[in-house]
C-alpha cells in the first residue's frame, strides 16, 4: 500500500495548491519502470515527512490535463509546491537522498 495519495484533476488545487505544507507531486505511470523504481523511496519519504510535507501521485495517463498544465514531458517528474507555487523539480529516477534534499529545502 502506497503512503502517497493519488491526486486527480478534480482535487489537485485543494490537495496541492491550497496545502498548508509543501507538497511533492510525483507524475508517474504504471508502465514506467523508473517510476516503479523510485516508488519505495517516495513511500518512505511520505512517512518520514508526515505532518511536515506530503507526497502525492498523479498518473499521467489518467490525468493528462494536470500533466500538460505543468509541461510534463518525461516521467517520473517530481514537482515540489509550496504556498501554491512550484518551487522545485526533479526529472528521472533520483536517489532517495536527492528527493529528501528537495523537500527539506522547502520546509
Amino acid at each position: 500500500m502506497s503512503n502517497a495519495a493519488a491526486v486527480t484533476t478534480a482535487n489537485f488545487e485543494k490537495e496541492v495548491l491550497q496545502s498548508e505544507v509543501p507538497v511533492l507531486v510525483d507524475f508517474w505511470a504504471p508502465w514506467c519502470p523508473p517510476c516503479r523504481q523510485i516508488a519505495p523511496s517516495l513511500d518512505a519519504l511520505a512517512e518520514e515527512y508526515a505532518g511536515k510535507a506530503k507526497i502525492v501521485k498523479v498518473d499521467v495517463d489518467d490525468e493528462p490535463d494536470v500533466a500538460s498544465r505543468y509541461g510534463i514531458s518525461g516521467i517520473p517528474a517530481l514537482l515540489l509546491f509550496k504556498g501554491g507555487q512550484q518551487v522545485g523539480q526533479l526529472t528521472g529516477a533520483h536517489p532517495k537522498a536527492n528527493i529528501a534534499k528537495l523537500i527539506t529545502e522547502a520546509l
